[in-house]
């Protein structure tokens, strides 16, 4: 079948690499994609905002499964559209898509359903906001509501820091995801990231990942959109995976039904594992990213059968995820004043001898120049990706690639899964 994947970034790059295994994808379309994945696709012009546009485009290139790659879109309703017009597609409705687009949503389902989060209030104003720090004092988790590409959340150590977020917030610098804000509880832990996919009644795990947020090493400076990950999140033992699963993902889809917004796509959680257990962070509608890359350098499985079963209301039918048991670990390397202000337009060079040892890099923010040289052309731009029997082996292949590559105007962390290299002793 003809399938059309959806966004330009390093997540899309590895969907559309694992995508075109799949016997069952004759030819995928990207739109707009990027030079990583028109290695295994052809790129078009087309606007996801465009609902008419992508209807007609699917209609005229006999388009069986859209896959969508950012949240954006989502949010936007694009999901309903296409299947209003007959067309399957993978990730949720308008309707569930509030998982992500409103954290304040979220969390007034988690309250209604039982499922363990945060303590929170929502805020609709700065005076309200600046007032409602008093009952939580520092540290404390103040959160643009909306939209606002990884950089809307700030976990504010002390009373000052807290007070400038939230008049950060409602300044305008986040625009409409900036109209409201949560302010949370600080929960003691460490962070890991769960997937899994569902059609609505159906749920499968879909494996877990450690994301790396802040800008600098040690997990120090302002939050990203993520600097390295990696798969799988030895933390996030088969025991909590099963917690997690029954007493976070299950009752969420549910009550999704309930509210009439059956959840059909990948449900990303970030949970925070607590000495009384796990607890929800926040919902994602779509993969990480770059955690969709260390998955899918672990997939065994067919992801075309997987995606389409979901959208297909199908499921059940399908086995269910393989994983290969071996680490996958990805390192961003970012343009030079990312994440405020980064560097546009620097080469790059050496990407195929980095690709070796099992070694793979995907492209993020990246263009070709009329001159056909790679540059950087946004704020993450590649994502150096390596794989290992351990996270130190695979730590060690993902850095040997990052410096074969030569990317001036760039940086990354040099400390990509340090926790649990710690614990495996390296």
């Amino acid at each position: 079948m003809n399938i059309l994947l959806l966004g330009s970034g390093g997540r899309e790059h590895a969907l559309a690499w694992k995508l075109t295994q799949s016997p069952l994808c004759t030819r995928l379309y990207a739109a707009p994609g990027n030079p990583g994945v028109a290695q295994h696709a052809t790129c078009v012009s087309l606007d996801s905002a465009d609902h008419a546009a992508v209807i007609a485009f699917c209609e005229g290139q006999s388009i069986g499964l859209v896959v969508v790659g950012p949240e954006a879109p989502l949010v936007d309703g694009l999901a309903d559209t296409l299947r209003g017009a007959g067309i399957a597609v993978f990730g949720p409705s308008r309707g569930a898509a509030r998982l992500e687009g409103s954290k304040g949503f979220t969390k007034d389902l988690c309250e209604r359903a039982g499922i363990p989060t945060a303590r929170y209030v929502r805020v609709t104003c700065e005076s309200e906001g600046l007032g409602a720090l008093d009952s939580f004092g520092a540290p404390v988790v103040i959160k643009a509501d909306g939209l606002a590409a990884g950089k809307g959340v700030t976990v504010a150590m002390t009373m000052a820091e807290a007070q400038e977020a939230v008049r950060e917030i409602f300044s305008g610098r986040f625009g409409q995801a900036g109209a409201e804000a949560v302010i949370e509880e600080f929960l003691e832990g460490e962070e890991a990231s769960f997937f899994a996919l569902t059609d609505g009644s159906t749920i499968v795990p879909f494996g877990s990942a450690q994301d790396h947020k802040r800008v600098g090493e040690g997990d120090t400076g302002p939050n990203t959109g993520g600097m390295g990950a990696y798969s799988p999140a030895p933390v996030l033992t088969p025991e909590l995976e099963g917690e997690a699963m029954t007493r976070i993902i299950a009752p969420t889809v549910k009550a999704m039904t309930d509210e009439g917004c059956p959840y059909s796509g990948v449900l990303y959680a970030g949970l925070m594992l607590t000495r009384s257990g796990p607890k929800l962070i926040e919902y994602n509608c779509r993969f990480g990213d770059p955690e969709c890359q260390v998955l899918m350098m672990r997939l065994g499985s067919d992801l075309v059968e997987l995606l389409l079963a979901c959208a297909q209301n199908r499921l059940g039918s399908v086995q269910p995820p393989r994983f290969s048991d071996a680490t996958a670990l990805t390192v961003v390397m970012a343009a030079n004043g990312y994440p405020d202000t980064p560097e546009k337009g620097g080469r790059i060079d050496g990407i195929p001898s980095a690709e070796t040892d099992g070694a793979k890099v995907f492209h993020a923010g990246t263009a070709l120049g009329p001159d056909g040289v790679l540059r950087a052309s946004g704020g993450r731009v590649l994502n150096v990706t390596g794989s290992g029997a351990t996270v130190r082996e695979a730590q060690e292949r993902a850095y040997a690639a990052v410096d074969r590559i030569s990317f001036p105007t760039g940086f990354c962390r040099r400390d990509i899964g340090w926790r649990e290299v710690a614990r495996e002793g390296g």
